[in-house]
């Protein structure tokens, strides 16, 4: 996590170099309205998932289980633009009050339990007491919200200025973000080679808070660079015989490609 946030400094500090330490003649809020494309590389706390299979006698949890993603874009040419882990935004700049939007937003991020690792396992599992370890693996044992642990935010927003060259074609923002929202994942599974059917479903919620970089380019077209820190609840999901649930905190580095509309007039 050192090294990532080294390098996003790094990126940061070629922005301001790149725009001169000038600000433009006019108002600097010119953008109002904006879509974004974009993709992420995430790391995950360690966490307990709860299992609860009634008709089999199972009552157990995984303790203290570490998880990683599968970032996809390093094969972007070779896979559709929704296959790795991507993002979208939407958002707006409120008129009289141009430091302050809303957006709403949405995260793909894969998450899996990391194979080959062992799994301590503690609760009553066909009926007995057990405190055992058991390995993930995908031909016996595994968890994934591989198609997507999937974020949804509405989020409130807050600009500053930074700098920008003379002419206002080139302009450097801080953003902040708060929000919270539901979460949608694609639960798959394989519980003690119980396997369930792979599936989408309204899942819990999440919040976040995201800071960001925006270099925004005449007007029209921005890029955006940002560390997001987001903490998601899972409940109710489905598994052979029964629900999980499962919690944790998702450090994100995402990057984006946006495209916005201005005012219609100056402010």
């Amino acid at each position: 996590m050192k090294s990532k946030t080294l390098f996003l400094f790094s990126i940061f500090s070629i922005f301001s170099i790149c725009v001169k330490a000038q600000s433009p003649d006019n108002n600097p809020f010119t953008s109002r309205m904006y879509f974004a494309w974009g993709y992420n590389k995430d790391s995950y706390s360690k966490s307990t998932i709860h299992i609860s299979q009634p008709v089999l006698g199972n009552n157990y949890e995984l303790k203290n289980i570490a998880g990683n993603d599968k970032i996809g874009w390093d094969k972007l040419f070779n896979n559709p633009l929704t296959i790795p882990q991507y993002n979208y935004r939407f958002g707006f700049f409120l008129k009289n009050h141009p430091s302050w939007g809303f957006e709403f937003s949405f995260d793909h991020v894969k998450y899996q339990l990391t194979p080959g690792q062992m799994a301590n396992v503690v609760g009553t599992v066909n009926h007995q007491a057990v405190d055992t370890s058991m390995m993930i693996k995908d031909d016996y044992f595994f968890w994934k919200l591989n198609n997507g642990a999937n974020f949804f935010c509405f989020n409130v927003m807050k600009r500053y200025y930074i700098t920008g060259n003379t002419n206002g074609k080139l302009k450097l923002f801080n953003l902040f973000k708060a929000g919270a929202g539901p979460t949608v994942p694609h639960v798959q599974n394989k519980l003690m080679g119980n396997d369930n059917k792979p599936h989408f479903q309204l899942g819990g919620w999440n919040m976040a808070l995201e800071a960001a970089y925006r270099l925004e380019i005449s007007n029209y077209f921005y890029i955006e660079i940002s560390n997001k820190i987001d903490y998601a609840r899972y409940f109710g999901l489905r598994v052979y015989n029964g629900t999980a649930r499962q919690s944790f905190f998702t450090y994100e580095v995402i990057g984006t490609l946006g495209i916005m509309l201005p005012y219609k007039k100056s402010i």
